[in-house]
């Protein structure tokens, strides 16, 4: 087999000729830009000196928090002092007592379906939800089953059985997963408390205590009156407000960003090297801003939500049930947020039953919807180990009781609204040396502007 020989090349090669030839380059790209839509919903306030101060009307809190664990393999146990969260308990300072009281719960494992109490049995021990979710049911109107909800990690039931009168269960409860939970039978919280002064004198001022009047919302109540006649005497009122109202400062996040005084110098066409460092450091901050506000411990939204605004699904995967329960916990609901990953499990729930939400368009995009809500992803959302996620609800604005957003303009050196580049000079390896700074916060003005639909199963 004889080869042909290569034919002579009669013009530039494309190699040759690219070495006179200019690329044409685009900007540095980054994978980590996100569509940031809290940022872009979220009504911005002017923080004037650091801190915003959220006044409202005196609120009464008998102690309705949720109560934590701890386990050893699989043993659980209350933390103590979390007793305090049980209302009876809530101004308890006798610490012994409160181990004593810890030490006295037995644990119980349920399966699901298994019935934890039952409608109109007596109240005999008060019980914590360790892990796991139950589902509480009562008797409607024409005696048929409605729901009342679900406990899950961290709730309590039963308070009542550490009262004198327990009285009965007003709701049956049976468990829809497998559950672990801690009891405190009535006669072990009578011996704990015959064998403690402090606690029993503790109780029994707080059983005498007078419970001032308040509406559905806890608010300290206005006197009104309305449909008289005649020339009756009015009542005289007052509204009442918080003594201690909450404060929120500004948090920060910054870096500093570092640039070559040789690559500032000579390396500057066509694009500015300082310039397109700056804007990709803006584009990481703006991220953990985001991230920030959605999952910081002191302002991050998942854990400012009030504890009566936070709803579990009934079942695991997110259904629309889930979704219109959410949306009822208040007036006007704007937006919903969730993960991505979220959001195609609510596809998924709603493709099975035939549902076919439409778009709806916000700032100029199609997005996805429910009752003409728009569903906004948001990878700032955490999804667990157990692929569980959440659902945030809320509504937004100052005028609207809503979440707001907090910063301060016209900082030093602003080069966007509440952020600002600030040059700190060239160290001797020639260094160029910028300070950047974005100072950001979250409000929630009522509790029940933000809601959490929680353990969503994605």
């Amino acid at each position: 087999m004889t080869t042909q020989p290569e034919a002579p090349q009669l013009s530039l090669a494309t190699a040759a000729a690219r070495n006179l030839a200019t690329t044409t380059k685009t900007p540095p790209q980054m994978q980590g830009i996100s569509s940031r839509w809290l940022l872009k919903i979220l009504p911005w306030v002017e923080t004037r000196g650091g801190a915003y101060r959220v006044n409202r009307r005196l609120t009464h809190t008998l102690g309705d928090g949720r109560v934590e664990f701890v386990s050893t393999g699989a043993e659980v146990r209350v933390i103590p002092h979390e007793l305090r969260e049980i209302p009876l308990l809530r101004g308890l300072e006798d610490t012994a007592a409160l181990e004593a009281l810890a030490g006295r719960f037995v644990q119980r494992e349920y399966a699901a379906g298994d019935t934890l109490a039952t409608l109109g049995a007596p109240v005999e021990e008060l019980l914590l939800i360790a892990h796991g979710k139950v589902r509480k049911a009562g008797t409607g109107k024409y005696d048929d089953e409605t729901s009342l909800g679900l406990l899950a990690d961290g709730d309590h039931t039963g308070d009542q059985a550490l009262t004198p009168e327990p009285g009965e269960w007003q709701h049956s409860l049976t468990a829809t997963t497998r559950c672990t939970v801690l009891a405190l039978p009535a006669a072990a919280f009578r011996e704990v408390a015959d064998a403690a002064p402090e606690l029993r004198s503790y109780l029994d001022a707080y059983l005498a205590r007078e419970v001032p009047r308040q509406n559905r919302k806890g608010e300290a109540e206005i006197d009104l009156s309305s449909g008289h006649a005649g020339e009756p005497t009015l009542p005289g009122t007052f509204v009442d407000y918080e003594l201690k109202p909450r404060e929120y400062e500004l948090s920060v996040a910054q870096t500093v960003l570092r640039v070559h005084s040789r690559v500032a110098d000579i390396y500057n066409e066509p694009m500015d090297q300082v310039q397109e460092q700056l804007r990709l450091t803006i584009e990481a901050l703006r991220e953990r801003q985001e991230h920030e506000m959605i999952n910081n411990r002191e302002f991050g939204l998942l854990h400012n939500a009030d504890l009566q605004q936070r709803i579990h699904t009934r079942s695991g995967p997110p259904t629309p049930d889930d979704l219109d329960e959410l949306i009822s916990r208040r007036r006007k609901t704007q937006y919903l947020l969730a993960h991505p990953r979220t959001i195609a499990a609510i596809g998924r729930g709603f493709s099975e039953r035939g549902i076919y939400p439409p778009e709806t368009e916000l700032n100029g995009s199609l997005v996805r919807s429910w009752r003409g809500i728009p569903l906004l992803p948001c990878n700032k959302i955490p999804v667990h180990e157990d692929n569980t996620s959440s659902v945030i609800a809320m509504r937004t604005g100052q005028e609207n009781q809503g979440v707001v957003g907090l910063h301060q303009t016209g900082i030093p050196d602003e080069i966007e609204p509440s952020l600002n580049v600030r040059f700190m000079g060239v160290d001797d390896k020639a260094l160029i040396s910028y300070l950047v700074s974005a100072y950001y916060s979250a409000a929630v003005l009522v509790p029940d502007a933000l809601g959490i639909l929680e353990d969503v199963e994605v």
